[in-house]
């Protein structure tokens, strides 16, 4: 079996190819090739790059740094691609009779649309903001003082908004109680020794915060009662009640849209990361190192290989153009690849027909007040229900500002698609109405919103790709691969889909293939 054969049939995680070392870590540094991009008369090989997205533009910021003379098309007028951040004056129409939208939220407020936190992890991010002079801020993912709420369910818990902590501490304990019982019973199948029992139990006594009887009866974990928090002189405070463990069960918070992924995957571990002022001051860092090479409101209708190289048909002012050159880097999503007219493989046009795209939506609210700070301490995080809206982002910045702008759904899937399908008026009353039974400040608060459904955004058509192991094995390959002088990049082409970090490795990868071909 190949190295490819056994990435293919497995459906490894990035960090599981890392650890086998199958995948070399993202590079911290600079990237340093031979600059051999220009020919012998000292004119710069020619390459367009389509998309204006962070793939496009990292690779025709390195491409330059090595002589190659690029011009990136790209159909929007703005860069970033589907790293975009929503603030006053933002303006879209989505397709299909999509309402106008213009943003008018107040200056200093906004939401990102698209990709939102770094993982500490994610060093090619990281390194491209320090090369680029990006400052960057925490970005909170993980607030157990956020709630959970359960919309529909039966039992004592349906209905109600609970705090994380509260649930996951009981959960813990309870769970911690039942193991030490068994352990006590020597109940476990697999023999351990007295000291190795005693070892284990007392890591349960304090990962479930048990008494000495190994019992949960509840821990200043979950939070204190309302006006009872520790305080000064003869005040040790008053903890609030755990639930019982068959209400816990029975609550309905076992299903997956209520797991708190930020504290087990990988990508979400703390410590996260976002650019102060907004994702987007990636992308424009990288259209300032660009100054001149990035053609706006250019959507391209063609790509065509030639006999030394590539040709590329676009719109320019409601005219056709065209670009040839000696290669051709194509960043474009996949659902906007297979609707160009092209004479592409077979292989790379099964791959754009078939490698599915997810479909999600956000929407942003703007308030009058940050209650969710004042009222409810929550600085940051995630809200998570079964409604609709799936969740709420709370603001990691602007802590205890005048006002602020709420995440008030994302969602995935089926939902985003029905969502999606409303008007831009029905969205907003969906969100309020949903997001008022977790937060009822909601009506007195409101002033206005945002909204997008990225499978309906122009030049995009979804969020991002979704490979299984199936598609993974039969149609990646062939983006892997240069189609004659054509070079495929973005997320899709990595195993970081969804990530900024996806788009950054694979211009990276394109960059070192395209400079070796060229020796």
């Amino acid at each position: 079996m190949t190295r490819r054969d056994f990435i293919n049939q497995t459906s490894a995680s990035y960090a599981s190819l890392l650890a086998w070392g199958l995948l070399q870590p993202a590079p911290a540094s600079a990237l340093s090739l031979p600059a051999n991009g220009r020919t012998s008369d000292g004119k710069g090989r020619k390459v367009v790059v389509l998309g204006a997205g962070l793939a496009g533009m990292a690779a025709a910021y390195e491409l330059g740094k090595l002589g190659y003379e690029c011009t990136v098309l790209e159909a929007r007028g703005r860069s970033g691609g589907r790293v975009w951040t929503v603030r006053g004056g933002t303006a879209e129409t989505e397709l299909g009779g999509g309402t106008p939208q213009s943003c008018q939220f107040e200056e200093g407020l906004y939401f990102n649309g698209g990709a939102a936190r770094i993982p500490h992890h994610h060093q090619l991010t990281l390194q491209y903001c320090r090369e680029l002079g990006v400052p960057l801020q925490i970005f909170n993912g993980n607030n157990e003082a956020a709630y959970l709420y359960n919309d529909g369910g039966t039992g004592p818990l349906a209905n109600r908004r609970l705090r994380i902590k509260e649930y996951h501490n009981d959960m813990r304990g309870y769970t911690a109680e039942l193991l030490a019982k068994s352990l006590d019973q020597s109940a476990l199948d697999q023999q351990l020794t007295k000291e190795d029992i005693e070892k284990l139990v007392d890591f349960l006594k304090n990962e479930g915060d048990l008494n000495t009887a190994h019992l949960y009866k509840g821990t200043n974990r979950r939070g204190y009662k309302s006006s009872r928090e520790p305080g000064a002189g003869q005040s040790p405070g008053e903890m609030t009640d755990p639930f019982g463990l068959t209400d816990l069960l029975r609550s309905g918070f076992n299903q997956p849209v209520f797991y708190n992924v930020g504290d087990y995957i990988y990508e979400q571990q703390t410590t996260l990361l976002q650019p102060v002022g907004g994702m987007d001051a990636i992308p424009k860092a990288l259209e300032k190192k660009l100054a001149g090479k990035i053609v706006f409101n250019a959507p391209v209708t063609e790509l065509r290989k030639t006999e030394s190289g590539v040709r590329v048909v676009y719109q320019r002012n409601g005219k056709p153009a065209e670009l040839t050159a000696e290669f051709c880097v194509c960043t474009l999503p996949l659902p906007m690849l297979k609707n160009l007219e092209s004479d592409l493989s077979g292989t790379v046009k099964r791959a754009a027909d078939f490698v599915p795209y997810i479909k999600t939506g956000k929407i942003g609210l703007q308030f009058k007040r940050r209650f969710w700070e004042e009222d409810d301490w929550i600085y940051g995080g995630i809200s998570r229900t079964n409604m609709d809206i799936n969740q709420i982002w709370y603001p990691s910045f602007g802590f205890q500002g005048r006002k602020g702008v709420l995440i008030g759904y994302y969602n995935f899937y089926s939902r985003a698609e029905a969502v999606g399908a409303m008007s831009v008026a029905e969205r907003e009353k969906l969100a309020l109405a949903q997001g008022g039974k977790i937060h009822p400040q909601y009506p007195a608060e409101f002033e206005n919103s945002f909204s997008l459904a990225w499978h309906r955004l122009p030049y995009s058509a979804g969020g991002w790709a979704t490979y299984d192991d199936a598609t993974r094995r039969k149609y990646y390959p062939a983006l892997l691969e240069p189609d004659g002088n054509i070079y495929f990049a973005g997320e899709h082409t990595t195993y970081l889909t969804a990530w900024m970090a996806g788009a950054f490795t694979s211009a990276r990868r394109t960059v070192e293939a395209i400079a070796a071909r060229v020796g």
